[in-house]
C-alpha cells in the first residue's frame, strides 16, 4: 500500500470511539463522535489555499483529505459531559520523493489556521506514523486498518514539563 491507498482507504464516514488516560494528571477522558474524512482533488480550493500557505504547487501532490467531526468527551471524576466537540482539518501530503512512504503532512484548524507540520512514514506493515513536534509538545500518532472497515489509532503527547496524554480509538466504518 502506499500513502495515497492508505488516505482513499480512510475514506468515508465512521464512528470513533476514544479513551485517554492524562499520565500526570492521573485522569481519564472518554468520548465519541462521527468523523468523516473526504479526498479532495488538487484543485479544490481549500487545498489550492493550504499549498499557497505552505509554498508547495498544488499540481505536484494528488489531492488531499477535509476530516469533520461531531462527538461528545467526558472525563471520570465529573461523570458528566464535558461538552460538544466538533471541527474540521484539511491535509495535504507532500511526499519526499514521488514514490516514497515517508514525508510531510502539513494542516489546517477549521481550514484557516495552519498547523505545525508532521512528519509521516508508511510503514512496511501499512502503518501509518505521524510525529508532530511544536514549541513545547510532542505528539505521535499511529494509525491503521484491522480491515477495510475497522481503523485503529494511537496517540501519545507529551509536553516539555513532563505532562503526557495516551489515547486509544477505535473506529467503524458507517458508510462511504
Amino acid at each position: 500500500m502506499n500513502v495515497q491507498e492508505f488516505f482513499e482507504l480512510s475514506a468515508g464516514k465512521w464512528f470513533s470511539q476514544k479513551t485517554s488516560q492524562h499520565l500526570t494528571l492521573k485522569q481519564s477522558e472518554h468520548g465519541k463522535s462521527d468523523l468523516t474524512i473526504e479526498i479532495l482533488p488538487q484543485d479544490n480550493p481549500q487545498i489550492v489555499k493550504l499549498c499557497q500557505q505552505t509554498g508547495i504547487d498544488p499540481s505536484s501532490l494528488w489531492g488531499g483529505a477535509k476530516y469533520t467531526w461531531k462527538g461528545t468527551l467526558s472525563w471520570d471524576t465529573q461523570l458528566q459531559s464535558s461538552g460538544n466537540q466538533q471541527g474540521e482539518t484539511i491535509a495535504i501530503l507532500v511526499p519526499d520523493t514521488p514514490a516514497a512512504k515517508t514525508g510531510k503532512l502539513f494542516h489546517t484548524n477549521g481550514g484557516n489556521t495552519q498547523l505545525p507540520p508532521a512528519r509521516y512514514t508508511l510503514g512496511d506493515d501499512d502503518a501509518l506514523t505521524l510525529v508532530t513536534t511544536a514549541e513545547n509538545t510532542c505528539a505521535e500518532e499511529r494509525v491503521w486498518f484491522e480491515s477495510n472497515n475497522v481503523r485503529v489509532r494511537t496517540t501519545i503527547v507529551t509536553q516539555t514539563d513532563g505532562n503526557s496524554i495516551a489515547s486509544f480509538y477505535s473506529e467503524i466504518r458507517m458508510g462511504g
